[in-house]
């Protein structure tokens, strides 16, 4: 039997990869973790999830100091921001959490960990550094990067993405976004609540394009009212550097051309794998541009290597990585078939108001053939929502023929928070009527998770049946006005 330097070695230490280091080496296995990086953490603390959020606060709170009136407040003369300040808070923000995420940490659960880039020389070694370690079995967790699609002129035109947003110089007074998908909106409404004029531009008609179209054209009829100007049905023809600006000259919908100029231009048009640099084809490794190709246990085409997170083009969220990495943990260390099911997978975009989502949505339940029932409640019939001048959105909630939940989506304030319930309803297959009959503390954001179920069951409680047999055996007498 052959023997190897570790029992399991990981490539890149972000959210997938630092749950599989962390529970195989609590789990006894002797543990390698390689990060390409100086540091770990990968894309979503340094360049993504934690900075984006961060700055968003930032923006929320400069931007409720600035609608202070709205709540029966004195107007206040607000300075102009100075991006300095807000990139050193971000920069606090990761460092903070990078102590949780560090070499330290992690050599105190007992992984082995190693910064270079590391390539495959056969189905069990890498090479870094010009060091080889074995292992037994190897996790591919190399993560994504922003993608830069070949645009006329984008080779000799500088441009940003998230790699380069959160460490800006200064603000910029204007600012073309490329791409509509949530990284996009999220940071074109921060940078326009900032004090930036932001233009957003898309290729199709509806931004958030994964969401219903009735939801997604809320929140952009939320950003166009604090000022930012969005073109749909535009492709991109060229970019062109002149310096102090950029320039972007696009196709409308009508097949006319329009230019347009800003300080910078953020690219944000999704995300493509990294599977390069590291010798996957030397070992025959099934993989290609969309990721590499796993089965339901996120083994690859070799069984003793899996791949998750981002690395798979699959589902491309922090928490989907962590989730993966729980499933590659049962599998190679524990020995236990267990499937990934991304039925009821939730995400949410941070934009205000936020938009959250778990299972389906019209646009996927129509896709699969499955009939439902569409039942909503608006938050401004949400009394906690109308005291903290919270008014925009709603909850829609998609109902199958037998009555079951297959979805839920949420757009208004906290909306990534109020999911929550409906992550545990779906999951822990709770019957509606059980969620109707539970008790929600009043006045609060949750209650409106209550009303619209409340509605489902309106229906049938106060239907005419029912009231003409309650006036059979009780005679009641009916209305008592109008």
């Amino acid at each position: 039997m052959p023997t190897y330097d570790f029992d399991i070695g990981i490539l890149g230490g972000g959210a997938g990869g630092l749950t599989v280091a962390s529970g195989a080496s609590q789990f006894g296995a002797k543990t390698l973790l390689i990060e390409k990086e100086k540091e770990l953490g990968g894309d979503c603390l340094h360049y993504g999830c934690v900075p984006s959020k961060t700055l968003i606060r930032t923006a929320y709170v400069y931007h409720m100091m600035k609608n202070a009136w709205r709540y029966g407040l004195p107007g206040v003369d607000i300075k102009p921001v100075d991006y300095r300040d807000v990139a050193k808070r971000i920069q606090y923000v990761i460092g903070t959490i990078q102590k949780h995420d560090s070499e330290e940490r992690f050599c105190g659960l007992g992984v082995k960990v190693k910064f270079g880039n590391a390539e495959f020389t056969d189905e069990h070694s890498v090479r870094i550094g010009g060091k080889s370690y074995s292992a037994r079995t190897w996790v591919i967790a190399t993560g994504s990067a922003p993608s830069v699609p070949p645009i006329e002129g984008i080779d000799q035109t500088p441009y940003i993405t998230n790699k380069e947003i959160f460490s800006l110089e200064r603000l910029p007074k204007s600012m073309i976004v490329i791409g509509a998908g949530p990284i996009a909106i999220e940071m074109a409404q921060s940078f326009c609540r900032l004090g930036t004029e932001v233009s957003v531009i898309q290729r199709s008609g509806q931004i958030l394009s994964r969401e219903d179209r009735d939801l997604a054209d809320i929140v952009m009829n939320a950003l166009s009212a604090e000022g930012i100007m969005f073109y749909l049905h535009s492709g991109l023809l060229h970019v062109k550097d002149h310096g102090t600006e950029k320039e972007v000259v696009i196709k409308n919908k009508d097949g006319g051309t329009e230019s347009l100029r800003a300080e910078q231009i953020l690219v944000a048009l999704g995300r493509e794998v990294n599977v390069n640099g590291m010798g996957l084809e030397k070992i025959s490794l099934d993989f290609g541009k969309k990721g590499i190709k796993v089965d339901n246990r996120m083994r690859t085409t070799h069984k003793h290597i899996y791949a998750a997170g981002d690395v798979t083009g699959e589902y491309q969220f922090t928490h989907a990585a962590g989730y993966e990495g729980g499933i590659v943990l049962s599998n190679a260390i524990l020995h236990l078939p267990r499937q990934a099911d991304y039925t009821f997978l939730p995400w949410c975009t941070y934009t205000d108001p936020e938009l959250a989502s778990i299972g389906m949505n019209e646009k996927r339940a129509k896709q699969a053939g499955i009939e439902y029932s569409v039942w909503t409640e608006a938050f401004r019939a949400n009394d906690r929502s109308l005291a903290e001048g919270e008014e925009t959105g709603m909850v829609k909630l998609l109902i199958d023929n037998s009555g079951k939940p297959i979805g839920a989506q949420i757009l208004g304030p906290q909306a990534g928070e109020l999911l929550s319930e409906w992550i545990a309803v779906m999951n822990g297959g709770v019957k509606l009527s059980t969620m109707a009959s539970a008790v929600h503390p009043y006045p609060t954001l949750a209650e409106i998770n209550k009303r619209v179920v409340g509605n489902y069951f309106s229906g049938k409680i106060f239907s005419e049946k029912v009231k003409k047999t309650l006036k059979f055996f009780f005679s009641f007498k009916g209305r008592a006005c109008g």
